[in-house]
This record gives structure tokens, C-alpha cells and sequence, in this order.
């Protein structure tokens, strides 16, 4: 079973950037690429725990701020590197322009 989690307006997150959302316990980390669309992944690096919210976005790839791993936040993969891809979750605009995170229940 999956909650649907309202992390409240979009525009919370600026095009090209990240932010952690705490949701169900666990922390989240939402983009926004400067086209406009969103993904969310698990908020930290598989590598050293490096916080992936405040990475560099370019496109669908995240660079991690602490040892430069990357990562496509489409997808979750790993980069060139062995470190383990990333889990990601469903992320949606409502219609009122909220976001909206779906995370299975564990």
C-alpha cells in the first residue's frame, strides 16, 4: 500500500535545485530541473551519505556536493561509479500546483 504525501506548493523548490522534505519518517530529497519537472529520491548519497538536496542538478543529473557522484534522478542509476543506484519515489503537481510524493509503506 502506498500514502500520498502534500509537501505543499511547487514553487517551494527554485528550478535547478533541491529540498528535503521529512515524510513517513524518512527524509526526501525533491528536484526541480530548469525545465520544470520534478523527482524525488532517497535524500542521501549511497556513497558517504553525502546530502544530495544541496547537489548540483544539471538536466536529470545530480552531482553529489560531497565526493562528485552522479547520479540521473529520473532513473536513480549510478553514474560511472559502483556506489548503488538510488531509490526513488513518485512525485506529481496537483491540480492546485501542489507537490505530491507517494511512498509505498513499508
Amino acid at each position: 500500500m502506498s500514502v500520498v504525501y502534500n509537501l505543499g506548493l511547487a514553487t517551494r523548490v527554485p528550478l535547478g535545485e533541491g529540498m528535503s522534505f521529512i515524510v513517513g519518517g524518512r527524509t526526501v530529497a525533491v528536484f526541480r530541473t530548469r525545465s520544470g519537472t520534478f523527482f524525488a529520491t532517497q535524500a542521501e548519497c549511497p556513497h558517504q551519505r553525502g546530502p544530495l538536496a544541496d547537489g548540483l542538478l544539471g538536466g536529470n543529473v545530480l552531482v553529489c556536493p560531497l565526493h562528485g557522484y552522479k547520479f540521473d534522478v529520473k532513473t536513480g542509476l549510478a553514474m560511472g561509479h559502483a556506489c548503488g543506484s538510488l531509490k526513488t519515489y513518485p512525485v506529481e503537481l496537483s491540480d492546485r500546483g501542489e507537490l505530491l510524493l507517494r511512498v509505498e509503506d513499508s
